[in-house]
C-alpha cells in the first residue's frame, strides 16, 4: 500500500485533527497540550501552544510500535517529528500532560486505548512494519554481564566518544560536563551563556576548597573527562593529580591540554576503570558526575573501593544526580538510557548517603545545586542551537538531535524537581580533624 497517497476524509481539517486524538490516546489526555501540524500541513490543538510537527507517517508507525516516551524519542531523534520553535516550551507541555507527568516507568495502554490509536493509524494509513530504531540508538546491552568492565566500557564510549570537537562546541572552552555553580543573579535562562565558563570555573574551586587541597597534595579525580579539574586542581592549588577515565577521546585530549599548559609533572591521565585503582593512599578524592554510571547494586563498593584508596583523614567529594521522585524507580527503557546513558542508573541522595556511611566513611556536608543544572543545560542548549550546523557536521543530524532532546528534557526535570544533583563531602575518619565550620570553603 502506497500510505502516503492518502488523503483526509472530507470534512475533517486534515491529518492533524486524527493525530491530535492519536496523541491524546498516548498521552491520556482529553486535549492536547501541543499545536499539531501534520505532513499534509493541517493543524490542529490550542493555537497558542508550542507546536509538534509530525513529518510523515513513519512518525505515527514508531509511536503505534513503541506508545510511549520511546516511541516519541526515536520519531524525534530520526527527524519524523519536530520542534520547530521553543524546544523547552515544547517538552514543558509534553512533560506536564497525561502519563508523562507521572514519575517512573510509562504506564502501558490499555487494550481500548491501543485499540483506539490502531484505529487512527489505520485511517491516517500509518499501518505497517517496525521501523528500525535510528542508529543512535545504543546497542551495549549485547556487550556482556550489566556494569562489568567491559560493558561499562563500551557505555562510557557509547556516550562520551562522540567527538570532542562535538562536545567543545557544545561545553565550550571549560570542557566541564557537569553541574556549573551560578551566582546569585543568575537569570532563569542562566544568563549570557559566556557565564557558563566562569560558572564551571567556580564549580572547580568548589571542589577544591571542600577537598581541602594543598600545595603536594595527592588527588585521585574518578571520572576525570578531560581534565579540567586536574588541570584546575593542579594550576590553582598545587596537588598532584591522577585522573582515570574510560573514555580514550577524553584521555588524549585531557593528556594534550596538560601538556599545552606545562602540567604534565602534575597531571597523570589514565584510561583505566577506578576499580583497578591500586597505588593509594591518595590524600583525597574527586568524583564529579561519573558516579551515575556505578549503578545501584554495585553502589556500595563503589564507596568501600574510594574509602580503601584515602588516607586517614582525607576527603572524598561524591558530586552526582540523584533520583527525586520518591521510591519509583526510573524506566530503564525510556530516551536516556536508550540513547544518552546506557547502563546509568540514578539512586536517591539517601540512598547514596547511605552507601557511603556504610563504607565508614564520615558526612561532612551535602549541598543540592539541583536550580544550578537546569540553568547549565539551558547554556548547554543554547550553544547547541547557536552551533547546530557545525553540530551536526562534527556527530551527525541524530547525534545532535539526540543532545538537543536530552539536554533539554534533562533541564525540564531539574526544574521540576524530579531530579536533583548533591555534592557530598565525606572523610576518612583518623588524621587531622576537619574544619568546625563549612565556611572554611564556602
Amino acid at each position: 500500500m502506497n500510505t502516503e497517497a492518502a488523503s483526509p476524509e472530507p470534512g475533517t481539517t486534515g491529518h492533524a485533527a486524527r493525530l491530535e486524538k492519536a496523541l491524546g490516546v498516548v498521552l491520556g489526555t482529553a486535549h492536547s497540550p501541543l499545536r499539531l501540524r501534520a505532513w499534509d500541513g493541517s493543524e490542529a490543538g490550542p493555537a497558542a501552544a508550542p507546536v509538534l510537527e509530525f513529518k510523515s507517517r513513519k512518525a505515527l508507525r514508531r509511536i503505534l510500535w513503541s506508545p510511549g516516551q520511546l516511541g516519541l524519542s526515536r520519531a524525534y531523534v530520526a527527524g519524523d517529528i519536530d520542534a520547530p520553535g521553543d524546544i523547552f516550551a515544547a517538552f514543558t507541555a509534553l512533560s506536564s500532560a497525561g502519563k508523562f507527568a507521572e514519575p517512573g516507568p510509562f504506564r502501558p495502554l490499555s487494550a481500548g486505548e491501543l485499540l483506539l490509536l490502531l484505529r487512527t493509524a489505520a485511517r491516517l494509513g500509518a499501518i505497517g512494519p517496525n521501523p528500525a530504531p535510528p542508529p543512535e540508538e545504543a546497542r551495549v546491552a549485547k556487550k556482556g554481564r550489566m556494569h562489568s568492565r567491559r560493558r561499562d566500557s563500551a557505555a562510557i564510549s557509547h556516550h562520551y566518544d562522540v567527538g570532542n570537537d562535538f562536545y567543545a562546541l557544545v561545553l565550550g572552552p571549560s570542557m566541564v560536563y557537569s553541574c556549573a555553580v551560578w551566582p546569585e543573579d543568575a537569570g532563569p535562562d542562566g544568563g549570557p551563556v559566556d557565564g557558563l565558563d566562569a560558572a564551571q570555573e567556580a564549580k572547580l574551586d568548589l571542589v577544591c576548597r571542600k577537598l581541602g587541597l594543598q600545595p603536594g597534595m595527592r588527588v585521585l579525580d574518578v571520572g576525570c573527562g578531560w581534565g579540567s579539574f586536574a588541570l584546575h586542581a593542579a594550576a590553582r592549588y598545587g596537588a598532584t593529580i591522577v585522573g582515570v577515565t574510560l573514555s580514550t577521546e577524553q584521555a588524549t585530549l585531557a593528556r594534550k591540554r596538560a601538556a599545552d599548559a606545562g602540567l604534565t609533572d602534575r597531571v597523570e591521565i589514565r584510561v583505566q576503570d577506578y576499580r583497578d585503582v591500586t597505588d593509594g593512599p591518595f590524600d583525597a578524592i574527586s568524583s564529579i558526575g561519573m558516579s551515575e554510571h556505578v549503578g545501584r547494586a554495585q553502589t556500595p563498593a563503589y564507596a568501600a573501593a574510594l574509602f580503601g584508596l584515602l588516607r586517614p583523614g582525607g576527603r572524598l567529594l561524591n558530586h552526582a544526580i540523584s533520583w527525586n521522585a520518591g521510591p519509583t524507580a526510573p524506566d530503564p527503557d525510556s530516551f536516556i538510557p536508550r540513547y544518552v546513558f546506557p547502563d546509568g542508573e540514578m539512586i536517591s541522595l539517601g540512598e547514596m548517603v547511605s552507601a557511603l556511611e556504610t563504607a565508614r566513611f564520615e558526612v561532612l556536608d551535602v549541598e543540592a545545586l539541583r536550580p544550578h543544572y537546569a540553568l547549565t543545560l539551558r547554556a548547554w542548549v543554547s550553544r547547541l542551537e547557536e552551533n547546530w550546523e557545525e553540530a551536526v557536521r562534527l556527530a551527525g543530524a541524530g547525534r545532535a538531535r539526540v543532545w538537543r532532546l536530552y539536554m533539554a528534557a534533562s533541564a525540564i526535570g531539574f526544574e521540576n524537581g524530579l531530579t536533583g544533583v548533591n555534592q557530598v563531602l565525606v572523610r576518612r575518619p583518623g588524621g587531622e580533624e576537619p574544619p568546625l565550620r563549612r565556611s572554611a570553603w564556602l
